[in-house]
C-alpha cells in the first residue's frame, strides 16, 4: 500500500499528542496516512506493551488511519545506527510516502530527538540505490520522501509553519484519550507519571491554543522543516 503521509513516532501516543489534528485533517482531504511506532513504550511508568498496542489500534480507528504498525525497537535503548536505519528504510520503501512526519528534533525525552534523527537519516538513505533491503523476500526499490517535517512535542520549539486543526480538535483529544493507561483517568490506580496528571492535558490544549493564536485560529499544531519551503504564488501563503 502506498501512503501519502507516513508518521513515524518513537512511542505509541507521540503522534496523537503532537500531530493527530493534522493527521485527521489530511485524511479528511482524502489522503492516505499511516503511523509506524518505533517502540512499544515498554519503559513507561504505566501500561504494558500489550495494552499500548491495543490503545494504538483504537486511536488508529478514531483517526481513520490506512495503516499502523510497530517496529518493536527497544524503548530507551534503540539507536540511530545502521541496524535500526535499515529497518526504518524498509518501512519507508514499503509505504513510499510523499511526506514523512517525524519526532521533534530535540525534546525532554531522549528518544524523541533520537527518533527524529533516525528517521531523517533513514529517509535520505532510503533513496540510495546501493542501500539494499529485502522485505517479504523481495528486493525493495529505492524511495526518498519529498519532504520530512518534525512535529513539536513537550519542549517549545518555534515552528516553521502551523496547521489549523480547529475543526479536528475533538478528534485529536479522542485519539489521545484512547491511550487510557497513559493519560488522566481517576479510576486508574497505577503509579502516576509525568503525563498522567490532569494538568498535562491542559498543557496540550494550551500549546494548541498558542500555536493557533499565532495564525489567528483557535487550535494549531506546529512543525519544523529540514529545508526551505518554496512557493510560486504569494497567495499560497496564509
Amino acid at each position: 500500500m502506498k501512503l501519502d503521509i507516513l508518521v513515524i513516532a518513537a512511542h505509541p501516543d507521540d503522534a496523537e499528542l503532537a500531530c493527530s489534528g493534522t493527521i485527521a485533517y489530511q485524511i479528511s482531504k482524502g489522503y492516505k496516512v499511516g503511523i509506524v511506532d518505533l517502540t512499544q513504550g515498554e519503559m513507561g511508568t504505566r501500561g504494558t506493551p500489550e495494552t499500548r498496542i491495543l490503545e494504538a489500534q483504537n486511536a488508529a480507528s478514531i483517526l481513520g488511519l490506512s495503516a499502523r504498525e510497530n517496529l518493536k525497537f527497544k524503548d530507551i535503548y534503540f539507536l540511530d545506527d545502521a541496524a535500526h536505519q535499515i529497518e526504518v528504510i524498509k518501512i519507508i520503501r514499503k509505504y513510499r510516502p510523499e511526506i514523512v512526519l517525524a519526532n521533534a528534533v530535540s525534546d525532554r525525552h531522549p528518544d524523541h530527538g533520537k527518533g527524529g534523527s533516525l528517521v531523517s537519516n533513514a529517509c535520505f538513505m532510503s533513496g540510495l540505490r546501493k542501500v539494499e533491503t529485502i522485505y517479504n523476500d523481495s528486493i525493495q526499490s529505492p524511495w526518498r520522501p519529498k519532504f520530512v517535517y518534525h512535529y513539536i512535542q513537550n519542549n517549545y520549539i518555534k515552528p516553521d509553519f502551523v496547521v489549523d486543526i480547529t475543526d479536528f480538535w475533538e478528534m485529536k483529544i479522542a485519539s489521545i484519550k484512547a491511550f487510557k493507561s497513559q493519560f488522566y483517568d481517576p479510576e486508574n490506580k497505577e503509579p502516576s507519571s509525568f503525563i498522567s496528571s490532569e494538568e498535562f492535558l491542559d498543557f496540550i490544549e494550551a500549546r494548541a491554543r498558542e500555536f493557533g493564536h499565532s495564525i489567528n485560529v483557535k487550535f494549531g499544531e506546529g512543525f519544523t522543516v529540514e529545508k526551505m519551503i518554496g512557493v510560486k504564488d504569494l497567495f499560497d501563503l496564509k
